[in-house]
């Protein structure tokens, strides 16, 4: 029977990270000084919006590869030995 309890305290962990970031992106949002906070984040050039008589279409591929870069880069300072 395998060990899974390494597994288990990664998944703990990485969930309240989760947590902490989403606390801390909703909180950047009511700061005075701040302005909107992060409203620039699904507004950058290359996110797509496009608005016709009955249909929507939202693709934020901009907001997307930030994301993506900055999740890559944490992973790799973390998770190196």
């Amino acid at each position: 029977m395998p060990d899974f309890s390494g597994l288990g305290k990664m998944i703990i962990f990485m969930g309240l990270g989760i947590v902490a970031i989403g606390l801390a992106i909703s909180l950047i949002g009511k700061l005075p000084s701040e302005g909107n906070g992060l409203g620039w984040l699904g507004k950058l050039p290359g996110d797509f919006f496009i608005k016709r008589d009955n249909f929507t279409l939202y693709f934020p591929l901009s907001t997307s590869i930030i994301i993506s870069i900055v999740g890559s880069l944490l992973m790799y300072l973390f998770m190196r030995r």
